[in-house]
């Protein structure tokens, strides 16, 4: 059985929550990460939805790498499907991703389903804030999701002047 990759861009980064055998930064291109799924489960609800993280089409995305373990591989993939397609607002895809080192391997990743009604697209990040500020869902707190991804990307190195302005508004409300 060969070696399972997984690419993490958002929660997953620095909550895998499957047993992970070797982690490395790597980088997605084709897709970037946005604010852009209305969470109607971890960090929201349908009556009062949260935002949450998606890879949406276009650009390139800096995250995480995950290997893991053959002998896991069936209940990591098992885990992740029950976490992130609890409503089907992302696709399953295998995409290729290159290492810190610059090695090349395909990663399981979840993109996010355009035609979903979850989908939010593009936000003003004004209006991400307001989304942020009041929600909460079965995985908690939507400011402390975003806030914590702001801070994984930041200890990544990885720049997003949005995030970072939301992060500063977060903690300043």
């Amino acid at each position: 059985m060969e070696d399972l990759w997984v690419f993490g861009y958002g929660s997953l980064m620095w909550n895998p929550g499957f047993p992970v055998q070797m982690a490395s930064p790597a980088l997605l291109k084709g897709a970037h990460r946005s604010l852009c799924v209305y969470s109607w489960v971890h960090r929201g609800t349908q009556e009062r939805p949260g935002l949450v993280f998606g890879l949406d089409r276009g650009g390139a995305c800096r995250g995480m790498a995950f290997r893991v373990d053959p002998g896991h591989r069936d209940d990591t993939i098992a885990y992740l499907r029950e976490r992130e397609q609890v409503t089907m607002v992302y696709r399953e895809h295998w995409r290729p991703v290159t290492l810190a080192d610059g090695t090349r391997v395909t990663a399981l990743t979840y993109m996010v389903d355009r035609s979903h009604p979850q989908y939010a697209g593009a936000l003003p990040v004004e209006r991400q804030l307001d989304i942020v500020l009041g929600a909460s869902g079965r995985s908690g707190p939507n400011p402390d999701y975003v806030l914590s991804t702001a801070a994984h990307l930041t200890e990544l190195g990885i720049r997003d002047h949005k995030m970072e302005w939301l992060s500063r508004a977060l903690k300043a409300a």
